[in-house]
């Protein structure tokens, strides 16, 4: 029976002649793998079969980032195809994200097929290829393949956290760079079993209603006021959360026209949900008010600043389906503005919440936008 567990120094001897057996060019060196046995960031451990090392997985981390690098994983020869090089490997995965780290990354040489499917085979893509990455002395090929796994996972039904319970808020990738807001409401539609009949169409048709703000070059973007009334035009009850009470966004406009526009479509939007009895809330839209809507089975479309992310100040709309005490989960629409490769790495997307209160506001004023939706 295996056993897995934190390597300490007694284990030194047997993991520095492994190590020498599987890469006799570039070996890890004895000094090296003790300082990761004391080191607070890295988790070494070694793979025991009656006190014998028969493996081991080095895992380090870097302050101040939510990033892990699996820099080591080895299988002596007489115990490979067992099933233990994916035993270490999900050990590795599991003390990465108990450090709240978000991807557990890293390289391996092109020519090392068995590896990389067994990397493939537990969820990591493939995201660089670096030429010429390992030493001349490498036995296999020079070049290597950069993988990562995106680790944190919301899992329905777990008490840590709040949001949907029943199921899964529905994916949808946007059709346009500048839909990111309709996009995110038929994804709440389709929750709240309101789906429609042709998303396509009517994504823009959203679009045309809620467009109400000049922020950057190109089309113009959705505003809270007008995506809530559009959303309330189709079956869905809303609640508007902004931290500046009159026009939003203002600042970021330069031509005088364009101001007037915007501020008089974004005055009719708030009198219509005035009327309408829709409450508009002009206060800092906090965590814990979003944690309290979310278990209040709400979902909460928000608008995010893309810079933490891609260093481009751009606006972009995301749908919040849950939230714990070190993520909230969201689905992005847009399939390229953040760093993630997949619609299913885009679904319940976990974000820092430091990172995520960073990004949350647009601006130089940095202006909140939210709109809270639930059921009628």
């Amino acid at each position: 029976m295996l056993t897995v567990m934190p390597a300490t120094k007694l284990h030194l001897d047997a993991v520095v002649a492994l190590e020498k057996q599987t890469f006799p060019e570039d070996a890890i060196s004895r000094r090296s793998f003790k300082r990761f046995i004391e080191s607070v960031s890295a988790d070494f451990q070694v793979a025991l079969i009656d006190d014998d090392v028969v493996g081991y997985f080095v895992v380090l981390y870097r302050n101040n980032t939510n990033l892990a690098r699996l820099y080591a994983l080895v299988i002596a020869p007489g115990h490979r195809q067992a099933g233990y090089g994916q035993q270490l490997l999900v050990t590795a995965e599991e003390a990465a994200d108990t450090r709240h780290c978000l991807f557990l990354r890293t390289e391996i040489a092109t020519s090392n097929q068995i590896a990389e499917q067994l990397l493939v085979k537990e969820g990591f893509r493939t995201i660089e290829l670096r030429e010429a990455y390992f030493p001349p002395s490498h036995s296999q090929s020079r070049d290597a393949l950069v993988m990562q796994k995106l680790l944190p996972r919301y899992e329905i039904g777990d008490d840590s956290g709040v949001g949907a319970t029943e199921e899964y808020v529905p994916m949808l990738t946007q059709t346009t760079e500048f839909t990111c807001g309709p996009a995110s409401l038929l994804m709440a539609m389709d929750y709240f079993d309101r789906p429609s009949t042709d998303p396509a169409a009517e994504e823009l048709e959203i679009w045309r209603e809620a467009t109400t703000i000049y922020m950057t070059s190109g089309h113009g973007g959705c505003g809270p006021h007008g995506l809530a009334r559009a959303a309330l035009k189709r079956g869905l009850s809303v609640t508007v959360e902004v931290n500046a009470d009159g026009p939003l966004f203002i600042d970021s406009v330069r031509q005088a026209q364009k101001k007037e526009v915007m501020q008089r479509i974004q005055e009719a939007d708030r009198t219509f949900l005035m009327e309408q009895g829709v409450a508009i809330n002009v206060r800092d839209y906090t965590t814990a008010l979003l944690k309290a809507d979310l278990a209040n089975g709400a979902l909460v479309m928000a608008l995010i600043s893309t810079y933490s992310f891609d260093g481009i100040r751009a606006p972009h709309w995301v749908l919040i389906c849950a939230a714990d005490d070190d993520f909230v989960y969201i689905n992005d629409p847009d399939y390229d503005t953040l760093p993630w490769e997949s619609s299913t790495q885009r679904q319940y997307l976990p974000i820092p919440i430091g990172t995520f209160n960073k990004a949350f506001g647009y601006g130089g004023r940095k202006q909140k936008a939210a709109v809270v939706l639930t059921e009628k």
